[in-house]
């Protein structure tokens, strides 16, 4: 891109960090961090102090955030590169025209953004390098805390205890099946002498079968006149261009990826590839954004690509605009994640991106492409009819032009509902009863975390991806098959620790998912240059230290007992215990270490392995932590699948079926159906 007369090299990453073997912050004097060569790097120091010598100039490009300012201050700082002078330039995308651009007007190493990555990184040494020794102490050696991690596991945690506490109350769905001169319509009861039967969306006053059989009773005794049918007409404004919190979120319903492994692969995107006839040229913006903005040019050629692919309806008048994310402040300088050329559609793409690749994409040009569409117009329809004492309802909601959704698909709540007149009599041809029981919170998910934490303030794009992976590195949290997130008893000990000590509502409340955006906030004031970065740090080390000298005192914590699991060794006849090693749970013997005993945990899902026919499907987990599903036989049977087995076969090609939450799936011919979910 930029020709002859410029050598490119990259620092790969940081060139200087603070050593992982000890605090390395000088409390006493300043809050000194020392910062040393990252091991390995010696060479390459070498080759760009050898470059540098030899250059009339050197520019700094590392990524355009608070990190990336802290990697180009130390690469300034290795290279002798003079402060006062306009070195660096930051890309948001990796275009040539961005590139050139961006290297004819260099700019000033922001050293408010470095004072607060480096407030930032002083921050969680001097919580991570404190509590984790304190952790050490007081209940086991290897475990960890950090100042956002330690948020997201006690959200978790306090989760996993509304779900334990909950206790379900049932309620009964009634539907009242009916027809009026061909036209069908499933009602249910509403009201009942003129008193809402609900409580949000679910009939939860209808909770006896008594009651249910009341109002049953009223519903056959009775003619069924029709009071009220309206419908209108809603607009639905086109959804917001992807942030880093929104596509790691997306990226997860949609395609199954994990923060960190979207994040891997919107890296290479951003960094770019050889397009055929367009030589390397970066694919997507910076994917690690909180703003909404989107440049005057993007948006230009957005609509010109829509006026010229869709018919004028789809066009609005004026370019949409989408505000800032959130109460967190944002970058104007960093756009919304977005495609560089919204011509590189993803089909003309299709033989130069891998799948995964391709998929990511796929999913960033749509929504982008969508942010800049008229809204999708849908008819929400409204059917009331008495009954003796009880008031019946239906809703229906129909597309009545699809604008964004052209692209981005749109839920709609109900199907469509036949018009019909009021003082019209529908004749009852069924009344169906079904007992169901209320349901606890969910169990976050990757994406529902993210938002969480997002949504109070906790972390930075940066962060997202890393936290969840961490949590279970750590031993502290778990999947299960629905992949939603749930504590060991490791994890809910850890938690009770942390919080006893450090959730108080003051400057040490780690815990406290309000303390940690607070933090957040005075991080941003650093940038800002309205606060300084020493004074945010003394202030909470001030607090912090004295909590962490309460912590000191306190009792050490028993860990639980592990779990016996109703068995006998079959090599000793001690009980068989669940534990936890590195790779996640498994079987042991009690008399360990007399007796090494050990088995994994076959989590079986109830169906025959359909290779061998003898044995049952199991989930099991691969080294990197990926769930995948084998044979109960093996290595006797060797079958193995990714996704999980439905246990039955294809109707239109005769393959094997697989289930994702309530959908199963044919992988070879895209078959799908709905499974049954039992209670909502």
């Amino acid at each position: 891109m930029l020709g002859k007369g410029y050598v490119v090299r990259s620092s790969k990453g940081h060139m200087k960090d603070l050593p992982k073997s000890r605090m390395a912050i000088d409390i006493e004097h300043g809050f000194e961090p020392e910062y040393i060569l990252v091991k390995g790097k010696a060479a390459l120091k070498n080759e760009l102090l050898k470059l540098a010598s030899e250059a009339k100039n050197v520019l700094l490009a590392s990524d355009p955030d608070r990190e990336g300012e802290a990697i180009a201050w130390h690469l300034a700082e290795i290279l002798g590169v003079n402060l006062a002078e306009k070195c660096r330039v930051r890309f948001y995308e990796i275009t040539e025209n961005a590139v050139k651009l961006a290297v004819q007007n260099p700019d000033y190493i922001d050293t408010n953004k470095v004072d607060a990555q480096q407030a930032r990184r002083i921050l969680d040494r001097l919580v991570g390098y404190t509590l984790s020794p304190l952790l050490w102490k007081k209940i086991r050696y290897g475990l960890s805390a950090g100042r956002v991690q330690s948020v997201a596991l006690n959200l978790i945690c306090e989760r996993e205890r509304e779900i334990q506490a909950f206790i379900p109350d049932p309620y009964y769905v009634i539907t009242a099946f009916a027809e009026n001169n061909g036209k069908h319509y499933e009602l249910k009861p509403y009201k009942l002498d003129g008193k809402s039967l609900l409580k949000g969306s679910l009939p939860l006053l209808i909770d006896t079968e008594e009651k249910a059989n009341e109002i049953i009773a009223e519903i056959k005794a009775n003619e069924i006149t029709v009071t009220e049918f309206k419908s209108k007409n809603t607009s639905h404004s086109a959804p917001a261009p992807f942030r880093t919190s929104t596509l790691q979120q997306e990226a997860s319903r949609k395609l199954s990826f994990v923060p960190a492994h979207t994040m891997r692969i919107a890296q290479a995107l951003y960094e770019g590839l050889n397009v055929p006839g367009r030589g390397h040229i970066g694919l997507i913006t910076y994917m690690r954004t909180d703003s909404l903005r989107i440049s005057e040019e993007a948006i230009s050629m957005c609509r010109e690509y829509i006026s010229a692919n869709y018919k004028k309806d789809y066009l609005p008048e004026k370019p949409n605009v989408y505000g800032a994310s959130s109460k967190a402040k944002i970058q104007d300088a960093h756009e919304a994640i977005r495609p560089t050329d919204i011509t590189l559609t993803p089909e003309s793409l299709a033989g130069t991106l891998t799948p995964e690749q391709l998929k990511l994409y796929t999913l960033i040009w749509r929504r982008f492409t969508a942010s800049q569409m008229t809204p999708a117009i849908t008819a929400k329809s409204t059917l009331k009819a008495d009954t003796g004492r009880v008031t019946l309802r239906q809703e229906g909601e129909t597309l009545v032009f699809d604008g964004w959704s052209a692209l981005w698909p749109l839920d709609l709540k109900g199907s469509e509902l036949a018009t019909i007149s009021s003082g019209e009599i529908l004749t009852l041809n069924d009344i169906q009863s079904e007992k169901r029981f209320t349901k606890p919170p969910a169990r976050y998910s990757e994406a529902g975390l993210i938002k969480t934490l997002e949504e109070n303030g906790v972390g930075r794009p940066s962060t997202y991806a890393t936290i969840a992976g961490t949590l279970d590195s750590r031993g502290y949290i778990e999947k299960n098959e629905e992949r939603r997130f749930y504590p060991t008893a490791l994890g809910m000990t850890v938690d009770e620790f942390l919080a006893q000590y450090f959730n108080r509502k003051d400057l040490s409340s780690i815990v406290d998912a309000g303390f940690t955006a607070q933090m957040e906030k005075e991080l941003d004031e650093v940038e800002d240059a309205s606060r300084k970065w020493l004074d945010v740090v003394s202030e909470f080390w001030g607090e912090f230290s004295a909590t962490l000298s309460e912590a000191e005192d306190a009792p050490k914590v028993p860990l639980p007992a592990p779990e016996p699991i109703g068995e006998l060794c079959p090599d000793c006849g001690h009980d068989l215990v669940k534990k936890r090693g590195r790779f996640g749970e498994f079987i042991a013997c009690s008399n360990y270490p007399s007796c090494k005993y050990t088995r994994p945990i076959l989590s079986k899902i109830g169906v025959t392995c359909p290779k061998c026919g003898e044995g049952e499907i199991v989930q099991r987990k691969s080294k990197k932590g990926r769930t995948f599903y084998g044979c109960s036989r093996y290595p006797e049977c060797d079958y193995i699948a990714w996704n999980r087995p439905a246990g039955e076969k294809c109707p239109e090609c005769g393959e094997d079926l697989y289930r994702k939450g309530s959908t199963i799936f044919c992988a070879k011919c895209k078959y799908k159906a709905e499974a049954d979910s039992g209670n909502v």
